[in-house]
């Protein structure tokens, strides 16, 4: 399994000491994550986009079996940022 399957996307990405938001709307029950540069998320957005993956995150090679299963199906199914459910529909697609 790769980095990306477990440390991909934004989270993939994050350093010591970056600035991250945290914003929950309790009514909407909606909320978003963001890393925030010179006062910005939007600048923050777009740094994270040009990071490239860290080096130093790898997958524990003792992880059990069903915790790599559920993040391989996880990360084909739009991973971590894609809503941290299983889309079957995208898995089938990807399988075939």
């Amino acid at each position: 399994m790769t980095p990306e399957a477990l440390a991909g996307g934004p989270l993939g990405k994050v350093r010591e000491g970056d600035q991250i938001e945290i914003v929950i709307d309790r009514v909407k029950l909606e909320g978003s994550v963001n890393l925030v540069m010179d006062g910005s998320a939007e600048v923050g957005s777009r740094e994270l986009a040009a990071r490239p993956l860290r080096d130093d995150l790898v997958h524990d090679p003792a992880l059990p079996d069903a915790t790599r299963l559920w993040a391989v199906l996880q990360d084909a199914s739009g991973g971590t940022w894609g809503g941290c459910v299983f889309d079957v529909d995208a898995i089938a697609s990807k399988l075939k």
